[in-house]
């Protein structure tokens, strides 16, 4: 019997009227001959009251605890999705993360998959039960709950897609699919049909909400074919898979962006070996991603170091980086919280020369000032001013004619 891994997301099952649509939706598709293994968030908004709460307890929980408070969202979520089935005449059965069990490595908040282990999900299967999965959550070998953090369920879905050679993995959101950007900043958005696993990564790191970009990585390494399809309407949806529409000709394939960012610039550093290392790897130190870097070209053996983050680090970083500052006798430090990062992406860029030229020259036609740039082989990344983030992806939109179908937006 072909097995099939379906994922919920927290719109999909956000209250009990949703849940019991799903279950319908689930049922119709068993009564099709299929084997389903079905991973849940936790309801819409029970996430951020938990979090909520715990800080009303605590302004710095332990993380130990934490992930036992939050792991009860999919707890809730399971079981309730699994009453819905059983009230359809659907056999169903919950399974949270220590039952399967998912082990992860001891790192609570942002745990690390290590193995699943899958015999009791498939004899379950086999007696013609629907798996209900708790998503984002797994155990320590000490027997510890531990969340995976940021799309952990979608992790979860891949993982055990992956666990189970399933046909396919499924992700329920509250979209139809992949957009060439984001259909509620411009109507002329595409739905695609299908897109690249690199190019889906990078559309996630760089700001798509739609996957997160560890079920994708794990996607690409397993070779699972996912779906993502909206829980909302039967429509088909976008296939993430090995090919993609590069194979078609496409030379972009989507445009993404981020308003969260911050800016940080340390002027005047001394330009000499090792002053670099003791900045950033403070950061590293206390668990701050650092983006995009630009050095300038040294002057006086002095040089200025600007660099990205997260905005919600802002303030710990430039704590952190202040103290460095001092430390190696830089002039000072400015930020800039009034940014967003606007993202081309395209594996087909790769075998064609002047993609930058036209991306930067769109963006100079309306005006907009690129403050620092970034590069990979499939992506083009600009530090603008946020007013102009809608605009921009409007501009980029146009200038690669990504409302057509690939093979006709190439000039």
């Amino acid at each position: 019997m072909s097995i099939i891994v379906q994922k919920y997301g927290g719109t999909s099952v956000g209250s009990p009227e949703r849940i019991q649509e799903v279950a319908k939706r689930i049922a119709f598709r068993q009564e099709e001959g299929l084997s389903l293994a079905v991973v849940v968030s936790a309801m819409a908004g029970e996430t951020d009251r938990l979090i909520g709460l715990s800080r009303e307890v605590s302004a710095a929980p332990a993380l130990r605890e934490y992930d036992v408070m939050l792991a009860s969202g999919e707890q809730v979520s399971s079981a309730l999705l699994a009453m819905a089935l059983q009230d359809l005449g659907v056999p169903a059965r919950s399974f949270l993360g220590f039952q399967l069990p998912i082990f992860t490595d001891n790192t609570h908040s942002y745990a690390a998959l290590k193995r699943i282990e899958v015999d009791e999900l498939c004899q379950s299967l086999g007696q013609g039960n629907v798996a209900v999965v708790a998503g984002f959550q797994g155990i320590t070998t000490g027997g510890d709950i531990t969340t995976l953090g940021r799309g952990g369920s979608d992790t979860t879905a891949v993982a055990l897609a992956a666990a189970l050679a399933a046909d396919c993995c499924e992700i329920y959101t509250d979209v139809d699919g992949i957009y060439t950007c984001d259909p509620n900043v411009y109507s002329r958005a595409r739905k695609l049909q299908q897109i690249a696993y690199d190019e889906m990564m990078e559309l996630a790191v760089l700001g798509a909400k739609v996957l997160h970009s560890r079920s994708v990585e794990l996607a690409k390494k397993y070779k699972v074919n996912v779906w993502v399809r909206s829980s909302f309407n039967n429509s088909k949806g976008t296939r993430v898979c090995e090919g993609g529409e590069i194979m078609e000709g496409a030379l972009v394939s989507g445009i993404t962006y981020s308003k969260g960012e911050a800016r940080i610039s340390v002027l005047s550093v001394p330009d000499r070996p090792g002053v670099a290392f003791r900045i950033f790897d403070s950061l590293a130190a206390d668990g701050i991603n650092v983006d995009m870097i630009i050095q300038n070209i040294g002057r006086s053996n002095l040089t200025d170091l600007t660099f990205t983050i997260p905005a919600a680090e802002l303030d710990r970083a430039v704590e952190l980086v202040e103290k460095v500052a001092a430390e190696i006798g830089a002039q000072g430090v400015l930020t800039d919280q009034d940014i967003a990062k606007i993202s081309i992406v395209g594996a087909g860029m790769q075998s064609h020369p002047g993609v930058a030229s036209r991306m930067f020259g769109a963006l100079a036609r309306e005006g907009i000032n690129i403050i620092m740039i970034s590069t990979s082989e499939i992506k083009i990344s600009c530090i603008i001013n946020a007013r102009y983030t809608e605009l921009a992806v409007r501009v980029l939109h146009d200038e690669f004619e990504l409302e057509k179908e690939p093979g006709n937006n190439k000039k």
